[in-house]
């Protein structure tokens, strides 16, 4: 007999192709989520290598500069202190992004064990976990970070844990109908009987079969982070001078909306790019 610990499941009707070729028809199959990932692509390119590029300050104030339309020293103006609009865009990005990507990491990491937990277990810990998810769910997600905020402070590691607490929920609903699928599968009981223990199996067997669900999941949950993060700092209670965010050059600009509109249409511009991108993507690696 195989030893249990080194013993593969043979994947029921998997795909054999290549990694490379499968990524190819997918792209070609779904050039939507294609055009999406590429968006992003360039995005994140110019968000993390355009400061390397650009090297102007994004808070350094110039008040004898203030509200300047576009122009050579200042490509896309500057705002009501003077600041450099495309250094803070850049800055603005790479907060709003990497809140966004962390607070996905922990809404997967708790949503994931969550869920698998309460699948594969049932019984009692089912009962107790799910019961916690409802109740989590049941909760208006704005209004539970404005009080966790408003409690626990608002530096950009409480925010990203905030919101990625908030996300878990949903995350742990899509892991639990998984697993329950999972566990009735006949790889499962034939690692049963070849020895192996339950918790080896979760781990070995049942989480690996997540990741596509996971994959889908994570890129709409970096839009909704991306979303409720641009939302706190809109509402002056997410990033905090002197960092940048999209969402607090909205905030800064709404004063100046009539004066100036072009300061609330850059940011707002990428908030809405980004975040249809990652809806995009999202729905063709669900589908």
């Amino acid at each position: 007999m195989n030893n249990p610990m080194v013993w593969e499941p043979l994947d029921e009707g998997g795909d054999k192709t290549p990694t490379a070729s499968r990524v190819g028809r997918w792209l070609r199959r779904n050039p939507g989520g294609a055009v999406a990932a590429g968006v992003l692509l360039v995005i994140y390119l110019i968000v993390f290598v355009g400061p390397l590029i650009y090297r102007v300050s994004p808070i350094t104030t110039h008040p004898v500069q203030a509200l300047l339309p576009p122009g050579p020293g200042h490509p896309l103006g500057t705002d009501d202190l003077g600041r450099d609009v495309l250094a803070r865009l850049l800055a603005g990005g790479r907060v709003s992004l990497i809140v966004g990507v962390m607070a996905m990491v922990v809404s997967i990491v708790v949503g994931v064990l969550v869920g698998a937990l309460a699948g594969f277990f049932r019984g009692v810990v089912e009962m107790v976990l799910m019961r916690v998810v409802d109740a989590a769910l049941a909760i208006p997600a704005l209004i539970l970070i404005m009080v966790e905020v408003t409690s626990f402070g608002n530096s950009p590691a409480i925010i990203i844990l905030v919101i990625g607490l908030v996300n878990w929920p949903a995350m742990a609903r899509v892991a639990f109908g998984e697993v329950l699928s999972l566990r009735e599968r006949t790889f499962v009981e034939a690692a049963y009987g070849l020895g192996g223990t339950r918790s080896w199996i979760l781990r070995r067997h049942i989480i690996p079969q997540l990741i596509p669900s996971i994959l889908s999941m994570a890129t709409l949950t970096i839009a909704w982070s991306i979303l409720l993060e641009s939302a706190l700092s809109f509402l002056g209670l997410g990033i905090q001078p002197p960092l940048a965010s999209w969402g607090s050059m909205l905030q800064n600009a709404q004063t100046y909306v009539f004066v100036d509109p072009i300061l609330a249409v850059f940011p707002g511009l990428m908030i809405l790019i980004t975040v249809l991108s990652f809806n995009a993507l999202g729905n063709a690696l669900r589908d």
